[in-house]
């Protein structure tokens, strides 16, 4: 009776708890059942579509498992030096093969991506929305620039083989006064091999020695020799990225503002760029755009004249991800390799990093290949991009996923600060009622409710499907 009356004063009806197992326990039959019923009825074609959508992901799943298995199974063995370059032999074809398309890659990109920036970045909108990507860009490379310089994630030491290759050391203003003459290459053909770089040389200073000096002679000799270390211009073998950055911009400013007469330059550009892309099985990841225009302008209510403006101008040169990605992990390969890298080469970093960020603007794991011209941009050591391939196919989707949330963002904020010009517009153009009508206070809360689903396919780009 006690019992009994325990179990009751606390509420507790054996009978209702029975209850809830059997339906807990009839829940998960139900769904096993289901998920076998699906599992018989998988079709080979529907496993091979899956594997065919997928195999970037898992071939490099299994060349990754590969490779650690190889490794640690021939680490015994104790393989001399040019037995592991054999090993390494097919990575290094991959390398070459990527730093070939570097140069055609920077160029057509940046030109065909100013030019049509040009076009349509016309106005205020357009210069909000380039302020506010520009910003947004910077900030995103500084911000992997003091992470990484104080985790310090590369600290260690390589081989002894690697400890052998060193930077040769300058001083912080020479490195500052070499990315200035990078930037303005007095020849493009030279700046598609070379890169300035100043290097030191010993000169001797012969010192005459008088009476009054305070140094004396032993051998008699009136004069006395000394060295000291001066600046010598010279070049180093490497894209001149800077340079070519800084033609790019220029003459893809010039060509859009020719308009008619420069369309036939923006189209050679044009098929120049998917021609380099198409080379290498790459597809463009415009594809998000129109989920993006949907989630937008359906799910958060943004006006339609700002998400046609601004996202095409945000798929150009919004790369936040790409940038940060690709300053953090060229930080990492000189930690890796015990480089001690100058002022005037972090700097080099973050404006290389900015630029190529923006000539990689729709490419799929274009942040690997425009990683080359970072690494070029301070003479770091190219072969330790092996390092990031493992893993870059997970980082490029959390680099896509950046990438386009920070598109949608800054659709949403160049909106609120355009709303009186969209206003005064309708206004002129005698429609009272906005296509869009405004709510008050959603400005800033467009991405509040915001839960993405993304779906990953072959070419490493993601559909985006968002829901309020």
């Amino acid at each position: 009776i006690p019992a009994t009356n325990m179990t009751q004063s606390n509420g507790e009806n054996p009978q209702r708890s029975r209850s809830g197992l059997h339906q807990i326990r009839a829940g998960i039959q139900s769904r096993s059942l289901l998920a076998k019923k699906r599992v018989e009825n998988i079709k080979k074609d529907e496993v091979k579509g899956f594997f065919m959508k997928n195999a970037f992901v898992i071939l490099t799943i299994i060349a990754v498992i590969t490779g650690i298995i190889l490794g640690f199974s021939l680490r015994p063995y104790k393989l001399s030096y040019r037995e592991v370059k054999y090993f390494s032999f097919p990575g290094e074809l991959l390398m070459r093969m990527l730093q070939m398309l570097v140069l055609p890659l920077l160029v057509s990109s940046l030109i065909t991506g100013i030019a049509s920036l040009d076009r349509r970045a016309s106005g205020r909108m357009g210069v909000r929305a380039v302020i506010y990507y520009t910003t947004t860009t910077v900030i995103a490379v500084f911000i992997g620039i003091v992470m990484v310089l104080i985790i310090h994630p590369g600290k260690g030491s390589k081989d002894e083989f690697t400890k052998q290759q060193q930077i040769e050391q300058v001083s912080p203003a020479d490195a500052f006064l070499d990315l200035i003459r990078n930037m303005f290459p007095p020849n493009l053909v030279d700046a598609c091999t070379k890169q300035f770089k100043t290097h030191y040389a010993k000169r001797v200073i012969h010192v005459t020695v008088t009476v009054n000096d305070t140094i004396f002679l032993q051998n008699g000799s009136q004069q006395t020799a000394q060295e000291e270390m001066i600046p010598v211009p010279g070049s180093v073998n490497g894209i001149n990225a800077l340079g070519l950055v800084v033609f790019s911009l220029c003459f893809g400013l010039i060509i859009g503002n020719m308009r008619e007469q420069g369309q036939p330059l923006r189209d050679f550009f044009d098929c120049l760029n998917e021609a380099i892309m198409r080379l290498v099985a790459i597809i463009m990841c415009s594809a998000t755009l129109p989920i993006t225009f949907k989630c937008l302008e359906e799910n958060n209510k943004v006006d339609k004249r700002v998400t046609r403006f601004v996202l095409p101008v945000g798929a150009t040169i919004n790369m936040d991800g790409t940038a940060l990605y690709e300053a953090l992990a060229a930080i990492f390969i000189a930690q890796v390799n015990d480089y001690d890298l100058n002022f005037g080469q972090i700097l080099t970093i973050s404006i290389t990093a900015t630029a190529a960020s923006i000539g990689a603007a729709g490419i799929p794991q274009a942040g690997l290949v425009t990683m080359i011209i970072v690494l070029t941009s301070v003479g770091l050591p190219t072969d330790d991009i092996s390092l990031i391939i493992a893993v870059d196919w997970f980082l490029d989707r959390l680099r896509t996923t950046t990438n386009v949330l920070g598109d949608s963002i800054g659709a949403g904020i160049v909106e609120h600060l355009s709303r009186h010009e969209l206003r005064v517009n309708d206004l002129e153009l005698g429609n009272q009622t906005v296509d869009q009508p405004e709510k008050k206070g959603r400005y800033f809360c467009y991405f509040k409710h915001l839960s993405t689903q993304l779906r990953v396919h072959s070419n490493d780009c993601f559909e985006i499907e968002a829901f309020c």
